[in-house]
């Protein structure tokens, strides 16, 4: 299995994402991946948004007051950056990590795309990608450069450098999770997936890597795995669960729904409920708890059961269920190690 991480790491195959949502102050991830490392977990995660979470500049931060734990950008775009600014952040961190980065990539959201004025991301353009970086970390010199990424004069790193960049990619559909299977170290699932949508991703991943002539231990499937215990607040827990989820269908629902192999109708008529349709900000960011109750009600409990809730004890065992149903690793999604730490004492039971 592939991991970036420190052997002295308790927990390699569980990691958490620094500053959960939007962020209201950067220096709070200085904390928490020091007290996740603590903790004994195996990756902080960042997922990137301009607001407060540049990747560069966070991931170089976590890097610099950490020793152990590893470091993944999960995940950032290929189109927002040049392509040797991509990959300057990607040594820049490893340099900084000690060999402990991991940079990922995703398609990113059609909205936010469109906001910026990009065009939507092919699976083409992802793995010529893939590949460009690791030529690039190979020490190439890629010259007159025009294919799916773009057109390009140069590209260069440092003809010194022979190294293997770990990269990571967000995956919902199969012919992404097959990229992921061929040609990355890391697949990263979205949350809220249902039982039968993990292990056939797991599947889906795993089979990619070996039609690939690769050994699918390479490929390190992580579910990305909502975790809210009773320990937090109800209105965060609200944000957290019904606000999450109620976000993703809001943006791209029908992605998800399509995965998951839900009821369309049931996503047409969230959508068109007159509390949901009010909203053009997120909703788990906006919304007011009586808001949040009403959709609540909205939202079958098939589509709510994919995650962890409860007391810790039943959030480790619903994590531990995350491997027994093939991931090879669990981004525990949306809580900081403050509100994971009884869940992970509860896990270290279960597992010891």
């Amino acid at each position: 299995m592939s991991d970036s991480t420190n052997e002295t790491q308790e927990f390699p195959e569980l990691g958490f994402y620094m500053l959960p949502g939007d962020a209201q102050d950067s220096s709070d991830a200085v904390a928490e991946v020091q007290a996740a490392e603590a903790m004994g977990l195996g990756r902080a995660f960042l997922g990137e948004r301009p607001a407060r979470k540049e990747a560069g500049a966070m991931c170089g931060a976590a890097a610099a007051v950490t020793d152990s734990i590893g470091i993944t950008l999960g995940v950032t775009n290929i189109n927002t950056r040049h392509p040797t600014m991509t990959a300057g952040l990607a040594l820049t961190v490893q340099s900084l990590a000690g060999g402990r980065f991991t940079m990922g990539f995703g398609r990113g959201v059609a909205v936010a795309q469109e906001i910026m004025g990009l065009k939507p991301v092919t699976t083409a353009q992802l793995e010529d990608f893939a590949l460009m970086m690791r030529r690039l970390f190979r020490g190439e010199i890629i010259s007159d450069y025009d294919g799916p990424t773009g057109r390009v004069p140069i590209l260069l790193l440092d003809q010194a450098l022979d190294e293997h960049l770990p990269m990571a990619l967000g995956a919902m559909g199969p012919k992404t999770l097959a990229l992921g299977g061929r040609c990355f170290d890391d697949v990263i699932l979205h949350p809220f997936y249902s039982d039968e949508t993990v292990v056939r991703s797991v599947e889906a991943a795993k089979a990619a890597a070996v039609g690939a002539g690769r050994d699918p231990g390479e490929v390190t499937v992580w579910s990305c795995f909502v975790v809210v215990s009773d320990d937090v607040p109800y209105e965060l827990r609200l944000r957290k669960t019904v606000g999450r989820l109620a976000t993703y269908l809001q943006y791209y629902g029908d992605v998800l729904v399509r995965v998951n192999r839900w009821d369309p109708a049931v996503l047409s008529q969230f959508r068109a409920d007159s509390v949901v349709s009010r909203f053009l900000a997120p909703i788990d960011g906006t919304s007011t708890v009586s808001e949040l109750e009403h959709i609540g009600t909205l939202l079958p409990d098939e589509w709510m059961a994919p995650m962890a809730t409860g007391t810790p004890a039943e959030c480790a065992a619903a994590v531990k269920r995350q491997i027994d149903l093939g991931c090879d690793a669990v981004l525990m999604h949306g809580a900081t190690p403050a509100e994971l730490a009884a869940v992970v004492e509860a896990y270290r039971q279960i597992v010891a």
